[in-house]
């Protein structure tokens, strides 16, 4: 027979959570590392690791007393913290749609010619960094994945948002590429060469 398979790291933190949740209680990290190996499958060598995650993340509150660290956390603890992070995503699509306004406004007015080279870089740039946002924000979702579906739904729907701005962008890009084409019968590779186009810029799957 095959071995089983341990947990993920998000597996084990949304297992610690359920301690918390469910005893509404206040432990020491003695008794955590008792708990959670029997009632929730967590290793005892990893439990300080997923709780200090935790800690990290502001899903768990820890208070020193004297000698003794003690851990709690509440339902409305770790919602608040992912309600916070949802916020902060949401803010990033919010100025993600300012600067694509700016950028679509940027390249109606960009023609051939080197006084508008620096326009064109400056538009890529943008792109590239939109395209990063985007993968960060893909990291976050996973991160979260296991903690609270529906918190992890409504991250997903700002994501398409993003991804749309990317496609629009992108668009805006090729359109510039297909003026000049017409415009001064360049090829692709001179076009691309000439306003720092990678040969592999395309859209994104």
């Amino acid at each position: 027979m095959s071995k089983k398979k341990g947990l993920s790291l998000e597996e084990k933190r949304s297992r610690m959570l359920e301690i918390f949740f469910e005893t509404k209680d206040v432990f020491q990290l003695k008794d955590i590392e008792k708990i959670a190996p029997k009632t929730k499958g967590i290793t005892p060598m990893s439990v300080k690791e997923v709780l200090q995650s935790l800690v990290d993340d502001n899903m768990v509150d820890c208070e020193r007393v004297g000698t003794s660290n003690y851990y709690w956390a509440f339902p409305s603890k770790a919602l608040h913290a992912r309600k916070h992070k949802l916020e902060e995503l949401q803010k990033q699509i919010s100025e993600a749609k300012q600067q694509k306004k700016s950028l679509q406004n940027a390249a109606e007015k960009a023609k051939v010619g080197r006084q508008d080279t620096k326009e064109r870089s400056s538009l890529l740039k943008e792109l590239r960094a939109l395209r990063e946002q985007r993968t960060q924000q893909q990291a976050e979702l996973e991160k979260y994945r296991e903690c609270d579906p529906e918190v992890v739904e409504e991250i997903r729907r700002s994501n398409v948002v993003a991804k749309d701005a990317v496609s629009r962008w992108t668009d805006n890009i090729f359109a510039i590429k297909s003026w000049t084409k017409k415009k001064f019968a360049f090829d692709d590779s001179r076009i691309n060469k000439a306003f720092g186009i990678p040969e592999d810029f395309d859209y994104m799957d």
